[in-house]
């Protein structure tokens, strides 16, 4: 399974001819080294319906005649779009091609922005994704604050990969990402959502090494950067 780091909170994975993204935020992100139109995948995993985790959601699924996935709202606004979509909810849990998917709690906020308008439409409510792929479950928590439900999360699942946002401000930073960590007693955590922008600017390998006196393995994945777990 490879895993492709494509900044902010884009993840690309890809397993058995199945390639996947979440939350495709490419155009307009100052970071990434990709762009919408050179991505290749058959779904589309997105959090929640902030403009900085969708914005490419609509070009890739048509382009890719790819299925996006995600929360009611969501689905149902990419459906009136002409995308192909999957519904689900938090809880809720469903195998697909490339592997199971589960929604979690995260607590944020998510919307999309008319700004021509001046209008903000309600996209439901935001998640994080547990993905079990190849045997293996990774976590992309979204765009979240700690909360104290991510114990149970760690107890009920064996989680060997964690994405984690730690850019503060409007996600936790990296004290209660640390606190996260432990909870979550994930094998591995990379830090996400930090560093698009000066608001988000934070210390990645300073975070790591907070991980590690913790007896916790980190890693900063730089935007391009791919990596493999096994």
């Amino acid at each position: 399974m490879e895993i492709l780091y494509h900044g902010h909170s884009t993840i690309q994975i890809t397993t058995g001819g199945q390639s996947i993204i979440i939350d495709p935020f490419l155009t307009g992100n100052p970071v990434a080294k990709t762009k919408a139109e050179d991505i290749q995948v058959d779904y589309i995993l997105l959090t929640h319906g902030h403009g900085d985790h969708i914005s490419d959601a609509e070009t890739i699924a048509k382009r890719n005649n790819a299925t996006i996935i995600g929360t009611h709202e969501l689905a149902t606004y990419f459906s009136w779009r002409g995308c192909k979509v999957h519904a689900m909810n938090t809880g809720g849990s469903r195998s697909f091609e490339f592997g199971r998917v589960k929604l979690t709690q995260a607590f944020h906020s998510s919307s999309l922005n008319v700004d021509e308008e001046q209008k903000i439409i309600y996209m439901g409510m935001p998640n994080g994704l547990l993905l079990t792929i190849e045997g293996k479950i990774i976590y992309h928590a979204g765009d979240t604050s700690l909360f104290g439900d991510m114990k149970i999360i760690g107890e009920l699942n064996v989680i060997d990969l964690a994405f984690l946002p730690i850019g503060d401000n409007f996600t936790m930073g990296p004290e209660d990402a640390l606190h996260a960590a432990k909870w979550l007693q994930a094998k591995k955590v990379v830090p996400i959502h930090f560093n698009t922008f000066d608001l988000i600017k934070q210390d990645g390998d300073a975070f790591v090494n907070q991980l590690r006196q913790q007896g916790i393995e980190g890693m900063v994945v730089q935007p391009g950067e791919s990596f493999s777990i096994n």
